[in-house]
């Protein structure tokens, strides 16, 4: 599908109020410049092919082409076509065009003297198509993965989905996707240009950089940092060390946009000085923050401050804040606060979700009108740590979800929550984000819980929860990707759903500087489990092993399109780097698979063309179908692939992806 305008031929476009309809010459004359009538000679579903010819000097003119529009009588304030070159015989083509709409159209010619002279009105209707025709048409995304040589600020236009990390998006009330993201960036090129920056898409492939939403750090964090530091005894932190991480943005359909956002400081806390090794104490780094800012039209990428939500708290004494000498299992912080994510249920209660390896993921209610904490506001608000009785583990949130019990070094983090039928979905982050990072996806009937994976079995107090959704992986003829987690679920409206997160080249690539600091911003499409031998199994989240290049889906995959060599790997969740054990599955005609591994040799296949689902193994394997782009192919291409979980004779969890080579 053609979603954005492509413009050729020495084409661009842009929108001019210069004119008003008292300053148009219809067909006239200026400088004696005449524009005759436009003929349409090819319309297609997408396109239109036009021409005219002007008479006059080429010399004399500033600028010709085609002004068009869905309403009658365009003019240089609508979609403009402007063709370059010294011929007075224009031909050009629009593309990109609705299917099945009329168009009305007029060719200009603006002289150095005058005002623009246009011809005639003309119009057409682009044809109907077929998902054929579509899938047909379609073009792979051409960007580089490799984006080392325009990394700079000074290429940021071209960035598109370079340089993003810990993404959020949301679908705005104006059809774009906004995305912001933790300030990290290959070469640190953010520096000194703001914070949570932004970008927004209609296709989700194409995306326009916007900037910074926060400048610097609001003055609240220090002043809120020094006022618990004075309650303790310590002197002020006059050279805060800022990071600024993992915001979460939500439209909430009453024209307010709010994005909660974390800013840590990275200073130790008994001496307050910055957290480099020549200023350890043996005292725990400085705490976390969370605040809100919020907007009504996110275009303006200009946001309202709106301060503190939360901040890492304590379940020790005031002072107890020492042993940060590789005892993390015993860190001072019960929660962490960083890495929010937020809901509204179905009763209209508010929640912010949050939390980093620590305790594990805690969940708070929050005020509707001012999305704060109302039991952290107020003159005297419970201290975050244990004093007099005042610091509850209920002031700061519940927890929700764990990975080892008794351990404040867990590796989970990153928690991102929603909603669909029954169930709410709390996705979370596994693992170092270098190499190993990897996501789960637990769910529950509530928003705090309790979390069962699909196992059955509670997360709250600690367990390492199954379903793999995404793990670092390798397919033939790449590099492959590494650190894909942290990631944010949002849908088009539609029940269309999909995973972003970023990606990481692995390291030591040779010709690429520092590659595994190179990190891509990646979209995927979901899947949802249906008509399982277990109910258990139904209803949860399938993530696509390629990256959503906005195929066009209308066209339902059919069974001879299975037949032939795929590309098929398993994700287990038990490897710390890339999966490098992928193998050729063939899907034969005789609805046998072939292959040289013993497991899969000979293994039946059927398909169901209704729900697009592939099944082996007499229907215990479950592979759920999409079409997608072929990262890896030369040059990339729509294929088909596949993903689904099953548990294997040993009673482990495996999590199967599969591509279609052509």
């Amino acid at each position: 599908m053609k979603n954005i305008l492509n413009i050729l031929s020495f084409v661009c476009m842009f929108s001019c109020g210069a004119c008003s309809d008292d300053d148009k010459a219809l067909g006239g004359n200026t400088d004696g410049i005449t524009v005759g009538n436009v003929t349409v000679p090819d319309v297609t579903y997408y396109s239109a092919k036009l021409k005219v010819e002007i008479e006059g000097s080429s010399t004399s003119i500033l600028k010709k082409g085609f002004c068009y529009s869905t309403v009658p009588t365009p003019d240089l304030r609508d979609n403009l076509l402007e063709v370059q070159g010294e011929s007075t015989v224009l031909e050009s083509e629009l593309t990109g065009l609705e299917e099945q709409t009329t168009y009305y159209v007029r060719a200009f010619a603006t002289a150095y003297s005058g005002e623009p002279v246009y011809s005639e009105e003309a119009s057409f209707t682009t044809q109907g198509s077929t998902a054929a025709d579509k899938l047909a048409d379609y073009v792979a995304p051409d960007y580089d993965d490799d984006y080392t040589n325009i990394s700079s600020w000074t290429q940021r236009s071209r960035w598109n989905l370079a340089n993003v990390h810990d993404p959020t998006v949301m679908k705005a009330g104006d059809g774009y996707y906004y995305m912001y993201q933790t300030d990290a960036s290959y070469g640190n090129a953010h520096a000194a240009h703001g914070h949570f920056h932004a970008r927004r898409s209609k296709d989700l492939v194409n995306w326009e950089y916007m900037g910074a939403t926060m400048n610097a750090a609001p003055s609240w964090v220090l002043e809120k940092l020094n006022a618990y530091r004075e309650q303790m005894g310590l002197d002020p932190v006059t050279q805060p060390q800022y990071g600024f991480w993992a915001p979460v943005v939500r439209n909430m359909g009453n024209g307010v946009y709010r994005m909660y956002y974390s800013i840590v400081i990275d200073n130790f806390i008994a001496n307050g000085r910055p957290s480099v090794e020549a200023n350890k104490d043996g005292s725990w780094g400085e705490r976390a923050f969370i605040g809100l800012m919020e907007t009504r039209d996110p275009a303006s990428n200009v946001w309202e401050d709106k301060g503190m939500v939360v901040c890492s708290s304590s379940d020790k004494a005031m002072d107890d804040y020492w042993g940060n000498n590789g005892n993390y299992q015993n860190a001072y912080f019960y929660f962490n606060a960083i890495d929010p994510t937020y809901i509204v249920d179905t009763a209209g209660t508010h929640w912010l979700i949050y939390g980093s390896w620590h305790s594990g993921i805690a969940a708070v209610k929050v005020n509707p009108e001012t999305g704060k904490v109302d039991a952290l506001e107020g003159a005297n608000p419970p201290a975050p740590w244990a004093l007099s009785g005042q610091y509850t583990v209920n002031n700061y949130g519940k927890r929700i979800a764990s990975r080892a019990p008794n351990n404040r070094w867990q590796g989970s983090e990153g928690p991102e929550i929603v909603k669909r039928g029954d169930y709410y979905y709390l996705f979370l982050a596994y693992g170092a984000l270098d190499v190993e990072y990897n996501t789960r996806v637990v769910r529950s009937e509530n928003p705090d819980g309790p979390y069962k994976d699909i196992t059955g079995t509670e997360v709250t107090n600690g367990k390492e929860a199954y379903p793999v959704v995404t793990h670092p992986y390798k397919f033939d003829n790449s590099y492959g990707w590494v650190g894909i987690s942290h990631c944010a679920i949002f849908d088009d409206g539609q029940d269309n759903w999909f995973y972003s997160s970023q990606g990481r080249l692995p390291k030591d690539i040779p010709g690429i500087n520092s590659s595994n600091a190179v990190m891509m911003g990646h979209v995927r499409s979901i899947r949802w489990t249906m008509g399982e031998k277990n109910d258990a199994m139904n209803d949860w989240p399938v993530v696509m092993p390629e990256r959503y290049g906005n195929v066009p889906q209308d066209l339902t995959i059919s069974e001879e399109e299975l037949i032939g060599d795929w590309e098929f790997m398993q994700l287990d969740g038990n490897h710390n780097g890339q999966q490098f054990t992928s193998l050729t599955l063939t899907l034969g005609a005789n609805h046998k698979l072939t292959t040289s591994t013993g497991f899969w040799k000979n293994m039946s296949w059927t398909y169901d063309a209704s729900q697009q689902v592939l099944s082996l193994n007499d229907g215990n394997i479950r592979i759920y179908l999409q079409r997608e782009v072929d990262w890896e192919a030369t040059p990339r291409i729509a294929t088909v692939v596949g993903a689904g979980y099953y548990k294997d004779s040993s009673g482990n969890w495996k999590t199967n992806w599969m591509k279609r080579l052509k």
